[in-house]
């Protein structure tokens, strides 16, 4: 029997981005990056766990914006054109490279790497990321669960419990529909935890939930076992707390694996480097240079100056890696087994975009560890949260402590001189969305089809990507234009409604471009006994 257990947590997520009044949007470039660099090349490697036997554990948080984008028949075209770019510039570069003993290699493997996500992706899954991820899930091995609706930042909407209620509700929904049953478990948005959200969470049918460290360690009372066992709240949802040791290991960027100095440098890529003229149809229209995929080139050290990348430095490092995350486990299960008298579970989470994405060389990592912890170790078992709970060992009580993982630990960072203006506009659009489901709770025809679109609109203007990116600053721009559209759209659409004069052509062209959550209901903002206790108790 295991002394203990450990739960891998990736996190898919981006911002619902999609344009197609852009012939070329940056925005979209990030979710076909996505695509190409982490989700594609994860679910290969849990593949090929399965095609090998090997017994591991995943559990994968899918936000309903991703999810989206991958329904989305406009995007699967727009990323075969995406595909068919990289794959004519990977011609190029092998006749570039071609008398380079260094280069020549890495060519010929981003050439390899983007066929085999063409085929991968168009022919294997047949444009379906849903359905593979759902196979995936159908092996036990793969524990699906969900995020709030558009990645809404829950404390700082809990002003409207009921917008709180309809984040939870459309993710819940979509997740059934698109996965064939509801998630058990949610990620929260930042892990961005306040007081009460857990009582949302119950009466949307969620057993449990993710918290940073301290959001465990504040708890009241304290925790006997600390994030190693997880706490049942009060409304019996139980949370379990990110380990610091594990996260450190992978996400620290001086003491992260990612960092090391033989895995490939993110920032070098030939967008930047090659001649305009040469690089030119590969980069924005408008000659901005930009990240083509192609990097040949790897950290070396804290310097600008650069060495070339060699992958079988990388893969022996890779496995040096995942042979000392796996010793680390063993070494703190050991020691938290015998302390606690009871098996631990160390719960690592991490951005699944991570993966491949930023740290190239983070799935086959991934990969590797599973295959040691299967056949080189018995101290500890991979698990899922599910599994866990129903071990049915005892848990402790308690009430977590406001927290997020975010910078300082706490709501900083979406809460700040720079994107507070955005909350006076979000809150009062709520209200109102809150006022309008109870003022017409039987709509029908084109006035129930303008009361979801407004619930769409005010979803969309929720997400936490608007005030992080406003906080960071970077795409200011776009960020504040997402949020002051939505809005804009969210308030001529509702005088519209109430002075009973939808304008069907503009209704239309909105349901065309803000078309996430096809099923939403609009009544699920209406009031409701349970949520305006928890406002008043608030």
């Amino acid at each position: 029997m295991s002394q203990g257990y450990l739960a891998i947590v990736l996190h898919a997520h981006l911002p619902y981005v999609r344009h197609p009044e852009h012939p070329f949007s940056l925005e979209e470039k990030w979710y076909f990056e996505a695509l190409t660099e982490a989700y594609l090349p994860l679910f290969a490697v849990f593949e090929r766990l399965l095609a090998d036997g090997i017994d591991f554990r995943i559990t994968i948080s899918v936000s309903p914006t991703l999810a989206g984008m991958w329904q989305d028949e406009y995007l699967r075209h727009k990323y075969k054109g995406y595909l068919e770019r990289l794959l004519t510039l990977a011609d190029k570069e092998v006749e570039r490279t071609a008398n380079d003993p260094l280069f020549a290699p890495l060519a010929q493997q981003y050439k390899q790497r983007f066929q085999e996500a063409y085929r991968r992706f168009f022919r294997q899954y047949d444009g379906d990321m849903v359905a593979a991820l759902r196979r995936l899930a159908d092996s036990g091995k793969v524990e699906l669960i969900t995020c709030a609706g558009t990645h809404g930042y829950l404390p700082l909407l809990q002003t409207q419990p009921e917008a709180v209620y309809a984040q939870v509700t459309a993710a819940m929904d979509q997740h059934t529909h698109l996965f064939g049953q509801p998630p058990k478990g949610i990620w929260l948005p930042e892990c961005a935890y306040d007081y009460g959200i857990e009582q949302i969470l119950r009466e949307a049918g969620i057993n449990y939930f993710f918290l940073d460290a301290h959001g465990i360690g504040y708890a009241k009372p304290r925790p006997a076992f600390g994030t190693y066992s997880p706490l049942i709240t009060p409304s019996g949802v139980a949370a379990f707390g990110r380990d610091e040791e594990s996260g450190k290991q992978v996400w620290s960027k001086t003491e992260g694996y990612p960092g090391d100095f033989d895995y490939r440098d993110f920032y070098r890529d030939i967008g930047f480097d090659l001649p305009l003229d040469y690089i030119r149809p590969f980069i924005h229209p408008d000659e901005i240079r930009l990240h083509t995929g192609f990097k040949y080139y790897r950290i070396t050290g804290k310097s600008d100056d650069k060495e070339p990348y060699c992958p079988n430095k990388a893969a022996q490092k890779l496995a040096e890696h995942a042979g000392n995350f796996m010793f680390n486990r063993e070494r703190q299960i050991e020691h938290l087994a015998g302390v606690m008298g009871r098996p631990p579970i160390v719960v690592a989470p991490y951005d699944a975009e991570l993966f491949g994405h930023w740290w190239y060389e983070g799935p086959d990592w991934l990969e590797v560890l599973f295959r040691k912890v299967y056949y080189e170790q018995t101290v500890f078992s991979p698990i899922t949260p599910s599994e866990y709970l129903s071990l049915n060992m005892p848990l402790q009580e308690a009430e977590p402590s406001a927290s997020s993982w975010g910078d300082k630990g706490y709501h900083d960072v979406w809460l700040n001189q720079a994107n507070d203006w955005t909350y006076r506009h979000l809150h009062m659009a709520a209200e109102r969305m809150v006022k309008a489901a109870a003022d017409f709770p039987a709509a029908a025809g084109i006035q129930k089809e303008a009361l979801n679109q407004l619930g769409r609109e005010l979803l969309l203007a929720q997400a936490s990507d608007w005030p992080f990116i406003m906080s960071s600053g970077t795409m200011v721009r776009y960020a504040r234009e997402r949020v002051e559209d939505h809005i804009v759209r969210f308030n001529r659409l509702l005088e519209q409604i109430y002075n009973a004069k939808i304008e069907r052509e503009w209704l239309e062209k909105l349901k065309a471009n803000d078309n996430l959550f096809p099923h939403l209901d609009y009544r699920s903002f209406a009031p409701k006994n349970t949520t305006a206790k928890l406002a008043a108790w608030h």
